[in-house]
């Protein structure tokens, strides 16, 4: 099992979209055990197979803090035929990942997400066409304003690529509604760094966005080409694959909301 998640989870252990280009061709793995199931222990629940728990790349036992969680994963490693295709675990990739890489980590996590309220997403605004623009404030308007009425924070607007310096006061301000627990500080990593982002993955913490309108929020511009010139195959296939490990993420957090 080791071998078999080195390359998956254990390179790139947070960035989904560059696990995805390596593991483009990953080694198969004939499935090695019969039975699997879920068990409680200490500081949370594990998947086992044949009674044995899973292990990260480094041979940590992966302990999640909630039931939902370790029965979506014990879901994935019983849907394996007789290979194993870790791209088609994005949960237990991302429970490697949060075991493996963000314990112990979670600081320095958080500061790669807060790089995200200086540059985010939503503050750059297209020049045209009025319907691009119309578009790109339909949905993200609505995360800025939530940010500026319950979050005291402030963000300036621009049109363009060029950078604009952000108030520090509004990145402080967004800065203490990130978690500090490994398990939620992972996910938000994954949602932020999906959806180029972070307003929006606070956004999804605080349910002020479910995961399907993010998801739309983060994609207005690609769609808005799609809609006019057509999808490209090649995009279609790393949009999906981006999903799959988003869709892990917006798991962990609504399993640990509240």
């Amino acid at each position: 099992m080791k071998e078999l998640f080195d390359e998956v989870a254990g390179q790139s252990r947070l960035d989904p979209q560059e696990v995805a280009r390596q593991a483009s061709a990953p080694p198969k793995r004939k499935r090695f055990y019969k039975d699997v199931g879920v068990a409680e222990g200490e500081g949370g629940f594990t998947v086992t197979l044949d009674g044995k728990p899973i292990r990260t790349p480094s041979q940590a036992i992966v302990v999640v803090p909630a039931r939902v969680l370790a029965e979506t994963m014990a879901a994935e490693w019983d849907a394996q035929q007789e290979f194993i295709d870790p791209l088609s675990m994005p949960l237990t990739r991302l429970a490697n990942s949060v075991v493996q890489g963000v314990a112990g980590r979670e600081q320095l996590v958080a500061d790669d997400i807060a790089k995200f309220f200086g540059s985010d997403l939503l503050f750059y605004r297209a020049e045209f066409p009025d319907e691009l623009i119309a578009n790109q404030g339909a949905h993200w308007d609505p995360v800025l304003r939530w940010a500026a009425d319950n979050l005291g924070a402030h963000f300036i607007l621009a049109q363009g690529i060029m950078p604009v310096q952000q108030p520090e006061q509004a990145i402080a301000h967004a800065r203490t509604q990130l978690p500090s627990d490994a398990w939620r500080i992972g996910a938000l990593h994954v949602v932020t760094t999906i959806t180029g982002s972070a307003l929006l993955a606070l956004a999804l913490q605080a349910s002020v966005r479910d995961a399907d309108a993010v998801w739309a929020a983060a994609h207005v511009d690609e769609d808005w080409n799609i809609a006019r010139w057509g999808a490209d195959e090649e995009v279609a296939a790393r949009r999906a694959v981006r999903r799959r490990d988003f869709d892990a993420a917006v798991k962990v957090i609504e399993a640990l909301r509240g």
